[in-house]
């Protein structure tokens, strides 16, 4: 019996030992269940970025700018904010008026008040 032969026996009862002691510990199983599923993800979504950026760097580089870009807009939207300067936006002017719905409109005077008022 060569080697070969057992190895798929020796690993059935390493995976049975793993799943004995995630059992021990359901804690953790679930935290490393969800770690072995992002680094599965990370590890795909690098072999794809990859093959995309050897068939399309000029795209590649365009969204590498654009991140850049929103990058710098972000932090100079950051500074001002901190900074306490106003944030640019839109306001619409709303005048006052009163409870029954009317304004209140100051009289003004007339040519023949002032006449008067400098004697």
């Amino acid at each position: 019996m060569s080697k070969f032969t057992s190895l798929p026996d020796r690993a059935m009862e390493l995976v049975a030992t793993v799943g004995d002691s995630l059992k021990q510990v359901p804690g953790s199983a679930g935290k490393l269940l969800e770690a072995g599923v992002a680094l599965g993800a990370v590890k795909t979504g690098a072999r794809v970025a990859g093959n995309f950026v050897r068939r399309n760097p000029a795209i590649a580089v365009a969204a590498v700018a654009g991140a850049g870009l929103l990058w710098l807009a972000a932090r100079h939207r950051a500074k001002q904010k901190q900074a306490g300067a106003p944030i640019e936006g839109s306001a619409k002017r709303i005048d006052a008026r009163r409870a029954d719905g009317g304004t209140r409109r100051r009289r003004s005077r007339s040519a023949a008040d002032e006449g008067t008022a400098s004697e």
